[in-house]
Order: C-alpha cells, then structure tokens, then sequence
C-alpha cells in the first residue's frame, strides 16, 4: 500500500508520498484547481491509496474533496492535536511544510485509519444559497443608495425612480424565492433543522443569517476547536507595534471567512438589543473594558461563535446564562 501526506496552505499544498517505509521527496503544488488535478495525476502515477490530510479549518477542504471524489484513493482528515502529538511521539522538533506533510503520510500508515465522509451534498447547497442571499441584499443596498441619490437631486426623470423601485421589488422577490427553496430543504434534513432551530434559540439571530450559517459552519469539521473556528472566521484579534512610538489599536484580522464574519455581525448588532445576556457583555466590554462599540461588536461576534460551536457539538440550543451571567454586570 503507498501513503500520502498533504500539508495544506492558502496557496500552497505540500505532498509527500511514502512507500515500503521510505519517504519521497515533498512536491509543492498550488492550492487551486489546476493544482489539485496535478496533485490528482501524481498519486495515480505513484499509485497511492490513502491520504492524510491535517484539518486546516478551509484550506484543506477543496483538495479533500476532489481526492473523496477520485477513485481508488481513500482520504483521512487528521485532527490536528492527534498530528501535533504524532510529532512529538517521532520526537519531531524542527516544524517544516515538508516534514508536515512527511509526518502526515507517516501517520496514515502506522495509525489506525479513519475514512473521511464528505459534508452532505445539503450542507453545500445551503451554503450555496446563502452566499447568494449575500449577493443580492448586496445589490439590493446598492439599489436603495441609488434610489436615495436620484430621488435627492433635481430634474431626476421619473421613468429612473420607477425603474430603481423596480429593481428593488424585484431583488426582494428573488431574496424571498431563495428563502422560501433553503427552509425547505432544511426541513427535511434532520440534521440541519436542529442545528437552524438551535441558532434562532438566539435573540437576533433570523432565517437568513441562520441560512448562512448552517450553510458556512456545516461544512467544517466537528473535531476542530472553538478556537480554530474563530481562526477560521478570522475573529481572532490583531495588535500592530512599530518600535516605541507606533502602537494602533487592536483589530480583527481580515483573513479568513468573511461571510461568517458578514452573518455573525449583522446577528451581534441584533442581539445586543434583543437579548439581555448578550447586550450586557456588550456593554460590560465597553463600560468596563473600554472598547469602543465597534470592538465590542466584534467581541461578541466571537463570543457567538463560540458559543455556536458549544451549541451544535453539544446539539443544544442558546444558554444566555451560560454566554454572560447577568449577576456579572450588577456591582457588588
């Protein structure tokens, strides 16, 4: 039998293949279309039957697919603290992409093997018609902007504020079509129903952005942490420092998936006016950390997501007490 191990970049992905107990030596290929079919051509020809690849929150999920896809190849999705701990049993202490994805193949061969099951072919059309609810609320903004500006300035024929009503009137209806086509298709998977009834169990949190949710959340994998869920959606916080005098205030970091962070802002702005528990971390983040309202936004955005991935490992729906207990915010 021969392994392979991937090591999974944004833009890079690192392979070595593993035969009678030797290793090859690491190829890197790109982490898009053309690369995964190169990567596809180079395990047929090495005639390679299991792939280890470490879960990387998205960047891995592509190229798992389309090996899921192949035939003859069987791919296992390694949880990284079972890697991490692999390492330091092989007493691996020097942290390359090479030696990660010589370290993944390894693991393949000598641990016991798992077969991965892709996301249900549900999962990705919710996800699917979420993304496309983002596009046209878009452009329905966009319209409203324009009907805003027109309708403001003077000598504005009538014939354009008619035809931007239109245009409105129109995107609303499509918005409501692609609804109605993603509730039922939830309703009649058991799995994405509870977890849909489980994210309105949130104060602020309605069918679109649930919609958008299940759909981006669904598709990650249960074993990864919380942690890695924020890393994910780019929730984690960013400090920048220059020598002794440049000091920005701390942000959020832009990288990762933003329409996790679109879905979960529009909830956060929701729920600090709907629910009491979380509209009293919000103010406890500003009244007694100092942030402002943007960052405390942005606090309780990854404080929902967090409280998300409790949420559907658990197959629960919100605990307010459990997310901020409001006796925290009385003084003693």
């Amino acid at each position: 039998m021969v392994y392979c191990g991937i090591d999974t970049g944004k833009d890079s992905l690192d392979v070595v293949v593993r035969s009678k107990g030797k290793s090859l030596k690491c190829i890197t290929f790109k982490n898009n279309p053309s690369g995964h079919q190169a990567i596809l051509k180079y395990l047929h020809k090495h005639k390679v039957t299991r792939v280890g690849i470490e879960a990387t929150g998205y960047y891995h999920l592509d190229i798992a697919l389309e090996l899921d896809d192949a035939t003859n190849i069987d791919v296992m999705i390694i949880n990284p603290r079972a890697s991490k701990h692999f390492a330091k049993a092989m007493m691996k202490n020097v942290k390359t992409d090479a030696i990660d994805a010589e370290l993944l193949a390894q693991f393949v061969e000598r641990m016991n093997f798992v077969k991965w099951v892709s996301p249900a072919d549900d999962v990705f059309a919710i996800r699917s018609y979420g993304r496309r609810l983002v596009s046209l609320s878009k452009e329905k903004t966009k319209a409203k902007n324009q009907l805003h500006a027109f309708s403001r300035a003077k000598r504005t024929p009538v014939a354009i504020i008619e035809d931007i009503h239109l245009s409105i009137e129109q995107l609303e209806a499509q918005i409501e079509n692609l609804m109605i086509h993603a509730l039922d298709l939830i309703n009649q998977n058991e799995v994405l129903q509870s977890r849909y009834l489980h994210l309105i169990s949130i104060k602020g949190v309605a069918d679109k952005t649930a919609i958008k949710l299940i759909g981006e959340l669904g598709i990650l994998d249960m074993d990864m942490t919380a942690k890695q869920w924020v890393a994910h959606a780019g929730l984690y916080p960013r400090s920048f420092e220059s020598g002794s005098s440049v000091k920005k205030r701390t942000s959020i970091g832009k990288i990762g998936n933003r329409y996790i962070r679109e879905a979960l802002y529009m909830g956060a702005l929701s729920a600090t006016r709907y629910d009491p528990n979380i509209r009293a971390f919000y103010l406890h983040m500003i009244e007694d950390n100092g942030l402002t309202k943007l960052q405390a936004v942005c606090a309780v955005m990854r404080k929902m997501l967090l409280a998300m991935h409790s949420m559907l490992k658990a197959n629960k729906s919100f605990d307010g007490q459990r997310f901020y207990s409001l006796s925290e915010s009385i003084p003693d």
